[in-house]
């Protein structure tokens, strides 16, 4: 199944079920319009049992007629019964297949989003507020439109019965009933409006929680203390989300109130003038008990059931406008490809004046940006925080195209470029690398996503390589070890070895160019130059580029990039920048006591 852009409307809530669970959703749909019918059946078997039995007291009737109204009376009893059983659990088999299908669509839409709608804090909010449950938004939409539908079925029914006995009843009922509609229509948008923008403070005030008890950050909350003074953070977020829901919640309540009031009314009415046919004989003693209590529950459906149901109803019509948007979101054509099988080193990348200022920004950060990287070398990146070093990176993965200039690769325009054929060409260790807390073959094998474990003496030597192995033999399981604490089996690992499986995955990644981009800048100085050290060992008759504000790496480089107000200030060797005495020699003089 895929999410297509369109304006998604109401009718969705039960088109999308009905495509993907067609056999589970058509039972929960019969279900309803049974259940539905069910009250009107009750009012006229409950008249005519009592309207027998009163007959069967007087000896106006024969006391075998009272076994077909009390069978009827038996049988919608039991279907009431049993029918809750029978199709909860087609719900759930229906839930489940639309959990599976559904849920699926929406984070393959979710992860063939441009980039840059990642990096957008108001369409990160929108991919929040519908990636965290689509499935249930779609399951709990169906839920309510039949349910409306049911509810409509069970008044208009019982409304008939009614009518058919006293018309006009049935007239009164329906014109006291048009304010609670009205109150329920402008509550259901209210409630969605105020969850959506309670949910920016939940998702901060749950990051914060995160961080106060998560055992990621437990050494660091011991050593700073700073537990009470996010404490508060938290409490503040969370107090303004709650303060949104509950001021929407009491202004609905207030308003459900006062239609209780028009409720009781209601149903004070409705007995009064049932009582006029009855003393005139218009209805017997049997459809009068039937109809009173069939309309003290119709009062009781319309005034809340019915309420509740077009509450939810808004509420669920205020989702998928949301959808809508997050369906209209732009894709990256192949951004769900996997890597090319193959391709060859490319002999040389060239940048041609490229200029790049980050979306619905005015700042360049990138300003008639020239640079050649050749094969086989190692390339250093260097300069201050926010030059555009690991911009140029994000271009050239194709993270970014709507720059200015051109880039090329072997004389092909970047832009020319599949998804897949750039994803086979670089093998990219981020900063904040990913701790797939999986077992370590599945944790490092992901780096070459076409074998996944298959090539398990690519993944053997890469621990080698990367002095792995004695964590490995600590673990219960070796290789098969799950990392983390989410499994019970799982074994934590130290940071420096989380780096070295990260560095891993890029090492079996069959890549011709590895990108570092800063994986190691919680290392002291003399271990990150350690750890590039060895990167470059591994990657040799590879293309390399480190990325990094600290020089003691960069010397190991065979060519500097200084990255300084959006364009290369200088490139060279180590020695060369030095004898220049320019900005890297600036530099390294400064941080030259970290390495001593």
């Amino acid at each position: 199944m895929q999410i297509i852009s369109k304006e998604y409307k109401l009718s969705d809530f039960i088109k999308i079920p009905l495509s993907v669970s067609p056999v589970w959703a058509s039972l929960l749909v019969f279900n309803k319009i049974i259940r539905a019918l069910v009250p009107s059946f009750k009012v006229l078997a409950t008249a005519a049992f009592i309207d027998t039995s009163i007959n069967i007291f007087n000896g106006l009737a024969d006391r075998n007629q009272i076994i077909l109204p009390l069978l009827y009376l038996f049988l919608l009893i039991i279907y009431g019964h049993f029918s809750y059983a029978l199709f909860d659990l087609a719900g759930e088999k229906f839930k489940i297949k639309l959990t599976e299908t559904y849920r699926t669509a929406v984070m393959e839409k979710r992860a063939a989003l441009e980039y840059r709608h990642i990096e957008n804090n108001d369409t990160m909010e929108l991919i929040n507020r519908i990636g965290g449950d689509p499935a249930g938004w779609i399951s709990d939409g169906f839920d309510s439109l039949l349910y409306m539908a049911e509810l409509i079925i069970r008044v208009c029914s019982i409304l008939f019965v009614l009518a058919a006995q006293v018309w006009w009843a049935a007239v009164i009922i329906l014109i006291f009933s048009v304010p609670l509609f009205k109150i329920a229509i402008k509550s259901g948008k209210v409630t969605y409006e105020a969850s959506k923008e309670a949910a920016a403070h939940t998702r901060r005030a749950d990051y914060l929680k995160d961080v106060l008890t998560g055992r990621e950050n437990a050494e660091e909350r011991a050593l700073f203390g700073y537990s009470d003074a996010l404490n508060l953070k938290w409490h503040e977020k969370f107090m303004t989300a709650y303060k949104i829901t509950f001021k929407a919640e009491r202004r609905k309540l207030l308003k459900k109130k006062s239609a209780g009031i028009i409720t009781l009314a209601i149903s004070f009415l409705v007995v009064g003038v049932l009582i006029v046919p009855l003393s005139s004989g218009g209805i017997s003693i049997g459809m009068f008990m039937g109809l009173v209590s069939a309309a003290f529950s119709l009062v009781q459906t319309i005034s809340w059931s019915l309420s509740y149901a077009i509450e939810e109803i808004i509420k669920h019509r205020e989702f998928i406008r949301d959808f809508s948007n997050f369906a209209r979101l732009s894709e990256k054509q192949g951004k769900t490809d996997l890597p090319a099988e193959s391709i060859a080193q490319p002999e040389c990348i060239e940048f041609q004046d490229v200029s790049f200022a980050y979306p619905e920004t005015e700042t360049m950060i990138l300003k008639n940006f020239n640079l050649k990287l050749y094969a086989h070398k190692h390339y250093a990146f260097v300069g201050m925080n926010g030059a555009g070093k690991t911009t140029v990176t994000k271009l050239l993965t194709g993270l970014y195209d709507n720059y200015i200039g051109d880039i090329l690769i072997d004389g092909k325009n970047l832009r020319d470029f599949t998804q897949a054929e750039l994803k086979a060409l670089f093998s990219v260790v981020y900063q904040d690398f990913a701790k797939y807390q999986i077992p370590m073959v599945d944790s490092i094998g992901i780096g070459n996503v076409r074998e996944m474990g298959a090539d398990i003496e690519n993944i053997e030597n890469a621990v080698q390589l990367l002095e792995l192995n004695e964590a490995v033999k600590k673990l219960p399981d070796g290789l098969n070890t799950p990392l983390g604490k989410i499994s019970e089996s799982g074994v934590d690992i130290s940071g420096g070895e989380w780096q070295r499986v990260a560095i891993a995955r890029a090492i079996v990644n069959p890549a011709p160019i590895h990108i570092l981009d800063e994986p190691t800048a919680a290392l002291d100085p003399a271990a990150e130059s350690a750890v590039y050290e060895m990167f470059g060992k591994i990657s040799k008759g590879k293309s390399t580029i480190f990325i990094t504000h600290r020089l003691g790496a960069a010397r190991l480089a065979d060519i500097i990039c200084v990255i300084a107000d959006g364009h290369v200030a200088e490139q060279g060797s180590h020695d060369t920048l030095i004898k220049k005495g320019g900005i890297y020699a600036g530099l390294f003089e400064s941080q030259r006591g970290w390495y001593i």
